[in-house]
């Protein structure tokens, strides 16, 4: 098994950028670099370049980001499971590694701010822990803490620091506001509840300007409130007609004194401080979850929900799309034949073709309330064939993404694998009700050919042999079928107590290996379909996705342990492991050139193949 004298493997490149994480897209004092989480990596991005640094030590999915005002740290908190302690990370960003661990929040850490001057940084855990902990940077340790919102009112959701002071900071949530002061002789921290009168309301982010006099909440509701830091009272609520749809997500105060707000619509508008009336609004894709001002607010990086990252000009207030991804999860990734170049990845409602070196999209095909499951390049890279739940196979052009061909109903209960013949002229499909079909593609239309009904449940995986005369189906029946693709029948059946999840032909074709949800990689005869052997892939959750070398050498996998293994085909061992996915590893592919590996989860991850 993988030990701790097993390699590690390059974290080369990400795709990806987590639209549900509040404020988390944040610009380095710098100006130079972006800061984001990613699953359980922190990414830190050069803006020209695009140069991607990576930042590893949490265990789950990070939920907070914060950067001092100096830039010398960087926070983030992460969640956990029900009773564990959720970590807050304390990072030394000149030198990329960890400063210090904090550990006392459980199960989340909900938001997290640093006082003016680095000396303290606050943390808010979330709703099964509702405490507020400021802890001492220099002393690495926690000062004190208390319950973050009084019995009456809901749990806190957001943080701010006052820009003047390192003993007053404010906290927000629902039903409550309250100003904090930091009490260093007597290690206390004192609330102050604000009195916004009959005004009931959820408040989703805090932004307090430079000066210190007022500070601004953005609720649920759709207003902003202003609150007097000093007197604590509610001064005024507005926009009184035009309210944000689905909620005010983020506020920004320029040097201006007007307000950058990014509601749940996708709306982000500028607008003016003293009576909140919208000066500009511009509509983007997914609701505003971030908004990250480079410099005094010369230009502004805008992420959403729909894992979309636009940057604005303050003068022209025009959004450029820079950064792209599947908000959901990869189901399938494909290299065309023989070029390395480009690949094609599927997930909910759309397939998008991506350049491998610059990480950029250079094409998006978009089918409205569909999964795709599965999909494939023709050998001649003239078409991509896709499997979908709606039952019906689509093939699309690769430059233009033009719908070329749609088979309807060609499984009853939604298409889940797909391959085609090395002559580009038939399709092996196969579908959620166990049945593996052959289709003809004739110019403009289709032809089946044959259906071949043994399976007792879904295929989840074909592979064709090069003579396309013979292909496997892997199902979750427990069956690996070898069919003959001439005569329409079975030529052998490897049967195992297990969900077959995914198998590969070894190069030389005389055996196959498969993987499922027992963790075992089986190795198999194709000529009898006797057992060769069986090695012990993972201590915990399936094998999702298996991808063998040109040369048969090597092997990869990925699955629910999240971790991406290199295997050696004829020795069985571990020889590198690739740590950075935080949800289960749905599909692994080695490209054409043996230089990388692709596995995908709900972000994308490429590592560095060192064989």
């Amino acid at each position: 098994m993988a030990g701790d004298d097993v390699a590690k493997l390059e974290l080369e490149a990400v795709i990806g950028f987590n639209g549900h994480v509040s404020s988390g897209l944040r610009a380095h004092p710098d100006r130079e670099h972006l800061i984001y989480p990613l699953g359980c990596t922190l990414i830190i991005k050069h803006i020209r370049s695009g140069q991607q640094g990576f930042l590893h030590g949490h265990t789950n999915t990070i939920s907070c980001v914060s950067v001092s005002r100096s830039g010398r740290y960087v926070a983030s908190g992460q969640v956990t499971f029900m009773g564990f302690k959720a970590d807050v990370i304390i990072w030394d960003y000149a030198r990329r590694e960890i400063y210090s661990r904090l550990i006392l929040h459980k199960a989340k850490v909900e938001a997290l701010a640093f006082s003016p001057n680095d000396k303290y940084l606050v943390s808010l855990g979330g709703q099964d822990d509702g405490s507020i902990v400021v802890w001492n940077i220099e002393k690495k340790e926690a000062i004190c803490g208390s319950p973050a919102s009084p019995q009456s009112a809901g749990h806190c959701t957001a943080v701010g620091y006052a820009n003047r002071s390192d003993h007053i900071f404010v906290s927000a949530g629902n039903g409550t506001i309250r100003v904090w002061e930091l009490d260093l002789p007597n290690r206390k921290i004192r609330p102050t509840e604000c009195q916004t009168g009959q005004l009931k309301r959820v408040i989703k982010c805090i932004e307090i300007p430079e000066d210190d006099g007022f500070f601004y909440c953005g609720t649920t509701s759709g207003d902003i409130l202003k609150v007097n830091l000093k007197s604590r009272l509610l001064a005024s609520c507005g926009p009184v007609k035009q309210k944000f749809s689905q909620g005010v997500n983020t506020l920004n105060m320029l040097k201006t004194g007007d307000l950058l707000v990014g509601s749940g619509d996708g709306v982000f508008s500028l607008c003016s401080g003293a009576n909140f009336k919208t000066i500009k609004r511009v509509e983007l894709e997914g609701g505003v979850t971030s908004v990250a001002l480079r410099g005094e607010g010369q230009h502004v990086f805008v992420g959403t929900s729909a894992a979309q990252v636009y940057r604005f000009g303050y003068t022209d207030f025009k959004p450029v799309l820079v950064a792209t991804n599947h908000s959901s999860a990869v189901y399938d990734v494909v290299f065309p034949v023989g070029t390395s170049e480009l690949f094609a990845t599927c997930s909910q409602n759309d397939i998008r073709v991506w350049h491998a070196d610059t990480s950029k999209e250079l094409c998006r095909i978009k089918v409205p309330n569909m999964t795709c499951n599965a999909l494939g390049f023709s050998q001649d890279g003239r078409s991509i064939i896709s499997a979908w739940n709606d039952g019906k196979i689509r093939v699309f052009t690769p430059e233009s993404g033009r719908l070329m061909l749609v088979i309807h109903n060609a499984h009853s209960m939604g298409v889940t694998a797909i391959a085609g013949t090395r002559d580009s002229s038939r399709l092996v499909s196969g579908g959620g009700e166990g049945q593996v079909r052959l289709w003809e593609i004739l110019p403009g239309t289709h032809r089946l050919v044959a259906s071949m009904k043994e399976h007792k449940a879904s295929v989840n995986a074909i592979q064709i042999k090069s003579n396309d005369q013979e292909c496997v189906t892997a199902s979750s029946d427990g069956a690996c079928i070898i069919w003959d693709l001439v005569r329409f029948v079975r030529n052998q059946m490897v049967l195992a107590n297990t969900m077959f999840r995914t198998v590969c032909y070894h190069p030389e074709e005389y055996q196959i290996i498969t993987s499922g949800t027992d963790r075992k990689i089986g190795y198999w005869e194709v000529y009898d379909g006797s057992a060769i052997r069986e090695l012990e892939a993972s201590l915990s959750g399936a094998i999702n996705g298996m991808c063998i070398t040109l040369d048969g050498g090597h092997f990869v996998t990925g699955g629910d342990d999240k971790l991406l293994k290199v295997w050696s085909y004829t020795d069985g061992e571990v020889t590198h492991v690739g740590v950075g996915h935080s949800g289960s590893i749905t599909s692994v592919r080695i490209c054409p050139n043996n230089r990388y590996v692709n596995c995908f989860s709900s972000a994308i991850f490429l590592g560095c193949l060192l064989v």
